[in-house]
């Protein structure tokens, strides 16, 4: 089985606080450059940095701009060429448009949240439909206390939460984002 094409999104706006208010969230550097080498190790096609705030996008492109100088892609050109998947977009909707212009088709839109009393099902599941389906899949992750209500309502899919043996369900995006990829995308290694 060949892998699906993949688009990952992660959410700054709209997500919640944990007072459950819809909020925008910092854009963190760390976030930036570690989701974007997970995205390249694991295939996916783009990974968008989602946030309507015009300071943000600033500060993201000057970021993703210090790594395309030929001292700073020299000097490291693995994040370079990880960096390279990274888009900015001012929104969810945004995203599903330049995905649909780019693949002729509307992704499956897939959320997470470690917060989910209700899901679709675990990956494996989420596999199956893929298969059947064959759209791309654009998978999203909110930052703060997760994606809003509204819009894990309007998906396609809703991810069961990864969780540990204890109570304890706190995971930073970038580590939830590295176990999602591996599990859904990693290459099956045959005995």
């Amino acid at each position: 089985m060949s892998n699906p094409v993949c688009y990952l999104g992660l959410v700054h706006h709209p997500v919640k606080n944990k007072r459950d208010e819809v909020v925008t969230t910092s854009v963190t550097n760390l976030d930036i450059h570690d989701i974007a080498r997970s995205c390249r190790t694991y295939g996916v096609k783009q990974y968008h940095i989602i946030t309507p705030l015009t300071a943000q996008h600033q500060l993201i492109n000057r970021i993703l701009n210090h790594w395309k100088t030929d001292k700073s892609a020299a000097y490291n050109p693995d994040r370079q060429n990880a960096l390279a998947l990274t888009t900015l977009s001012p929104s969810i909707e945004e995203s599903i448009r330049n995905i649909q212009l780019l693949e002729g088709v509307a992704p499956m839109v897939v959320v997470t949240g470690a917060n989910f009393e209700q899901h679709d099902g675990e990956v494996s599941e989420l596999k199956k439909r893929m298969q059947l389906d064959k759209r791309p899949i654009f998978l999203l992750f909110g930052t703060g206390w997760g994606l809003t209500s509204t819009i894990c309502e309007q998906a396609d899919f809703r991810l069961a939460p990864l969780n540990g043996p204890g109570d304890y369900n706190h995971l930073s995006v970038r580590s939830a984002v590295a176990i999602y990829c591996d599990r859904l995308l990693a290459r099956e290694i045959k005995n």
